[in-house]
């Protein structure tokens, strides 16, 4: 009988999605990563003790501004992690995923449970999105933690002169964070992509990660004129534009929109090759 009429058989019931959130929790790198980025804002807040507070009359980038008010310091952390501190934790939780399972030779007896492919890869996909959100919200989370038990709760400082009060300031900077997070996507999806044609995890991370520093180097060549608001990085510090006096969307809308419609283009590439995968590993 096959096993998809077998009795009490249920597509649905197979690989909850707690039993794949508890199974990644577990797993060691997802709790180095985790202390690598709670450590970040006091690695950064041991800097600053040593070096001293910036001149006040020098401030006009976030860095600069870091030591103003708690606010501030969660600014400077997710600025720190734009671009590359946040990109390595995306592209592990996404494209560690399924290759890792094939490197341990445990994927075919998932499918053989029996796991529909195209579940296993939503489940997969969804809880390395799960995990990577909450990587994004961590950095700058503890860093207002961090920032206002060193220098206290107050306005947020902006580089242009201006400043929000931290009524204000608290929900920009929850924008902030989304957009870095949804910035990020195309990441997550390229790196679930590579972790379905290949048995190899490292080379799926590493792949993502090479690819966000080579587009990184393509926007820095303003030779290419506008071809480079095609590039994801080019949008990747949009999230300022949400501390700014007055909110501006236009930046991270198209940062967004570019993000999501490239992911949504890798992620169909993942499903339909997985399917037609011959799985032996």
């Amino acid at each position: 009988m096959s096993p998809d009429h077998a009795p009490g058989y249920r597509a649905g019931r197979t690989l909850p999605l707690r039993v794949e959130v508890v199974r990644q929790l577990r797993r060691r790198r997802t709790m180095v990563i985790g202390g690598v980025l709670a450590a970040m804002p006091l690695i950064v807040l041991a800097a600053f003790q040593v070096a001293g507070t910036p001149n006040r009359a020098d401030r006009t980038t976030f860095i600069e501004l870091a030591t103003s008010s708690g606010p501030n310091f969660a600014a400077t952390m997710l600025f720190m992690g734009t671009g590359f501190m946040l990109v390595i934790p995306v592209a592990l939780f996404c494209g560690d995923t399924v290759a890792s399972e094939a490197s341990w030779s445990s994927l075919r007896y998932l499918l053989a449970a029996p796991v529909p492919r195209a579940r296993l890869l939503a489940r997969k996909f969804a809880v390395g999105l799960l995990f990577s959100a909450v990587a994004v919200l961590l950095l700058p989370l503890v860093g207002l933690g961090v920032g206002t038990a060193a220098y206290g709760w107050g306005d947020l400082k902006l580089p242009a002169g201006a400043s929000l009060t931290a009524g204000e300031a608290l929900p920009r900077l929850a924008v902030a964070v989304v957009f870095v997070f949804l910035s990020e996507v195309v990441i997550a999806a390229l790196a679930f992509w590579l972790s379905t044609a290949t048995d190899a995890p490292l080379g799926a991370v590493g792949g993502a990660v090479f690819a966000s520093i080579i587009t990184g180097v393509l926007d820095a060549i303003t030779a290419l004129g506008d071809l480079r608001a095609w590039l994801p990085a080019h949008w990747q510090y949009a999230w300022a534009d949400a501390l700014q006096p007055q909110l501006e969307w236009g930046g991270m809308v198209q940062g967004v929109s570019l993000s999501l419609s490239y992911a949504v283009v890798l992620l169909a590439l993942a499903f339909r090759g997985f399917a037609r995968k011959d799985v032996v590993s």
